[in-house]
């Protein structure tokens, strides 16, 4: 039962609710706990920023360190220790809320090194070894919708790996990356894998789709009349193409033999304008069977004061099309943007991982 009134109109509508945020001192001082109680959080993501903040900072990996240190481990080795160790314990925390899900929530999310985004092969092994690492059924493993990383969620799904496909920025990657998964399931049904122990969620950018393409009409014109406008339409067609594959014969074939439906999950859900309202992306994107993972401070103003409306999102597809018709006719180039917002993304990510090892070559001295 979820204490807060604006938290559990937002579940009623059918969105599950997860934190973007995961680190030792959140697992240890019961932070996890509370907001499971009290805000009906089911679901946990981390990601290399994440990981990197909280190494630098928290004094709760000091013993880890000294022990790591005094066995020579190295960097590389240290910093997967460290953070498998995170996910399985905040996977334990959450393992009442995937009982009682049935499997669908209370899951924990842990990246493959972002340096190997472009490379097939190495992604695969590194999610399998990921998998073995954490040894947890509500793992996710989260595998990067780069044209490399498609193959390599087929092939993980495959093998009964549960994943969460990251940085996604275009409908057209995201159907993509739909395509992927059930090529998965279908070659997971070949091996002899239980599809139903199979969960998987489609991590779908927001806010940087609108700071990118905000930027770009900025220079076009001053308080442009489509600012704002694109992260909101890009979900809702997403969200369109996502309803499109679940009426698929192909999808119903793979239900019929338990497999679960790939979830879009909103992620970089965090307003970076603050001229915007900084619930927008959880008020306007409320919709059935679909994942919200909010950084804390939006957690907490969803709480304090959002406006959910119910559905927001079914049947917006043909006005979604025409912001974008509109974005185009503008002078946008939409396929620069996304191409641009991929690569960048895969930047960031690499350079925080960079500064997590950094940080614990810096503590193993």
């Amino acid at each position: 039962m979820v204490a807060n009134a604006n938290l559990k109109a937002l579940t009623d509508v059918g969105v599950s609710i997860w934190l973007d945020d995961l680190s030792r001192n959140r697992i240890l001082s019961g932070g996890f706990d509370e907001l499971i109680e009290d805000y009906g959080l089911v679901g946990a993501t981390s990601n290399p920023t994440i990981f990197a903040k909280a190494l630098s900072k928290e004094p709760e990996y000091d013993r880890q360190f000294d022990e790591l240190a005094e066995a020579g481990v190295t960097t590389d080795r240290a910093a997967r220790i460290i953070t498998t160790d995170d996910v399985r314990d905040a996977a334990d925390i959450f393992r009442n809320v995937y009982e009682q899900t049935g499997g669908v929530d209370g899951r924990v999310s842990l990246e493959v090194d972002p340096r190997l985004a472009h490379d097939t092969d190495k992604t695969v092994a590194e999610a399998i070894d990921l998998w073995k690492a954490v040894d947890r059924p509500n793992l996710m493993v989260k595998i990067p919708a780069t044209l490399a990383g498609l193959l390599a969620i087929t092939k993980a799904i495959a093998e009964g790996i549960s994943v969460n496909v990251t940085l996604i920025f275009s409908v057209e990657r995201y159907k993509a990356v739909m395509d992927a998964y059930l090529a998965g399931l279908e070659q997971g049904k070949a091996y002899g894998h239980d599809l139903a122990s199979i969960e998987s969620v489609a991590s779908f950018f927001v806010s940087r789709v609108d700071a990118e393409i905000d930027k770009r009409l900025d220079a076009m014109q001053e308080n442009h009349p489509l600012r704002g406008q694109a992260a909101i339409a890009n979900a809702r067609l997403a969200y369109a193409a996502y309803q499109e594959v679940l009426s698929s014969e192909r999808w119903k074939a793979l239900q019929a033999e338990g497999a679960r439906a790939q979830r879009p999950l909103w992620a970089s859900t965090g307003v970076k304008d603050k001229s915007y309202s900084d619930t927008r992306y959880v008020d306007e994107l409320a919709a059935p069977n679909t994942v919200n993972t909010m950084p804390e401070s939006t957690l907490q103003a969803t709480a304090d004061h959002a406006d959910v409306r119910g559905d927001l999102v079914s049947g917006t597809a043909q006005a979604s099309q025409k912001v974008f018709d509109d974005l185009a006719a503008a002078g946008i180039d939409l396929d620069d943007v996304f191409k641009h917002l991929e690569a960048d993304g895969v930047d960031k990510f690499e350079k925080s991982w960079t500064e997590l090892l950094d940080t614990v070559a810096d503590r193993l001295g």
